[in-house]
């Protein structure tokens, strides 16, 4: 598992409080640092989850170790309520792993060439397939809304005037020349956020995030966590979003205003602002930079 370094471990496994006899669940498995990790804390068990087959090929070592207390799954944590029926704890690691961020042939960076691919499950569309097919205004779309980026229609635009598009440096160049000089003053690279877009759109990572908070909630037991690391705005949006509004910590109605009924609380928050890295962490892993955790345990019904 060398070259995976998990983030916030310290922070997620004090949210966590791994416990003798209890299960939890990695929905993320992709280096298998956070389930190493919580399998040491504890005599537990542990339902590692990954989209990724490489991930799940990786992870067959810390199986032999930790003999029957960890289980891998191939599939999507959006699924995991199909995969077991209850547990004391869930953890997400939201995002592309080191492993996926290094191999070239993945096409999930630019650093290096190679082919515009961006699927974390090797199967379906890829972002070559969609930057190739798609017309301007969603190309446009989904650079601006999964991306943030102020100048997605000309991005679009020059992207569609250079298809067919088939590799990482061809679409990083494209991206660059159409933002300008002035994008090359900025402290990330002017491509950062069309790359970003396109692997959320190929791998519905924000569906999968919704559909996957869901999930959790219905499996965790009374007293279970939810653990959850993100790397941008707009997958901490969705988490503060599901676990402030299904809180006790929730705005209740005002006795002024017409009389409603009042959902009950679901989470007690563990993190009523997102915890970050510490500098420590930060000197040693330029990849948590951007992390934010946010957690809560789950309330008796």
């Amino acid at each position: 598992m060398s070259g995976h370094v998990p983030v916030m471990l310290n922070e997620v496994l004090e949210m966590l409080q791994p416990r003798d006899g209890a299960h939890y669940i990695d929905g993320t498995f992709g280096g298998g640092g956070y389930t190493r990790a919580i399998l040491e804390a504890a005599d537990c068990r542990v339902l590692g989850i990954d989209r990724d087959p490489a991930a799940i090929a990786r992870g067959q070592d810390l199986v032999q170790h930790f003999g029957g207390r960890l289980t891998l799954v191939e599939g999507e944590f959006s699924r995991m309520d199909e995969y077991t029926n209850a547990t004391d704890g869930v953890v997400l690691d939201l995002g592309v792993s080191s492993f996926q961020f290094d191999q070239p042939e993945r096409g999930f960076s630019f650093r290096e060439d190679g082919p515009l691919d961006m699927r974390m499950s090797l199967s379906g569309m890829s972002a070559a397939d969609f930057v190739n097919t798609a017309e301007e205004r969603e190309l446009a779309r989904v650079i601006a809304q999964f991306g943030e980026e102020k100048n997605a229609r000309r991005i679009a635009r020059a992207i569609i005037k250079a298809r067919p598009v088939t590799g990482t440096a061809q679409l990083a160049a494209i991206v660059s020349d159409a933002q300008g000089a002035a994008a090359l003053r900025h402290a990330i690279h002017p491509a950062t956020r069309t790359f970003q877009a396109l692997r959320i759109h190929v791998n519905d990572e924000l569906g999968e995030l919704t559909r996957g908070l869901e999930a959790a909630q219905s499996l965790l037991r009374p007293e279970g966590r939810l653990v959850v690391v993100s790397f941008h705005s707009l997958e901490d949006r969705i988490v503060k979003q599901f676990l402030t509004g299904r809180s006790d910590a929730a705005p209740r109605a005002s006795r002024h205003a017409p009389a409603v009924v009042a959902a009950r609380p679901v989470f007690h928050l563990l993190t009523p602002k997102a915890r970050v890295p510490g500098d420590a962490e930060l000197s040693n892993n330029v990849r948590a930079r951007s992390a934010k955790l946010r957690a809560g345990v789950k309330l008796a019904a």
